[in-house]
């Protein structure tokens, strides 16, 4: 068993959902969440919005996933980033668990 995290802007909320549902994970939370970015270090000329802080509107997900299901979510995920034209992507991470109730 393994712990999946999901991040994205609010946006890709739906796709979420449906890149764990191709990867049968039937069982997941969620939760709205601000995003922060501290841009202090970026040159202004890069900086969209002008400001040293960003905040975004953003999701968070979390599932138990048999770790045969991590991959096929890792893998849909790769694709769904690569076909983005913008700067935002889905960010996954995975955890182990050593033991659960």
């Amino acid at each position: 068993m393994k712990l999946l995290l999901i991040t994205s802007i609010q946006e890709f909320e739906k796709d979420i959902k449906q890149i764990l549902k191709k990867a049968s994970v039937k069982s997941f939370s969620y939760k709205a969440v601000k995003g922060f970015k501290d841009n202090s270090g970026d040159e202004l000329e890069s900086n969209w919005f002008a400001s040293t802080v960003q905040e975004n509107e953003s999701v968070w997900f979390y599932a138990f996933v048999p770790i045969e299901n991590v991959n096929i979510v890792f893998d849909l995920t790769e694709k769904f980033n690569e076909k983005q034209e913008t700067i935002s992507h889905i960010h996954i991470a995975v955890l182990n668990i050593e033991k659960s109730n």
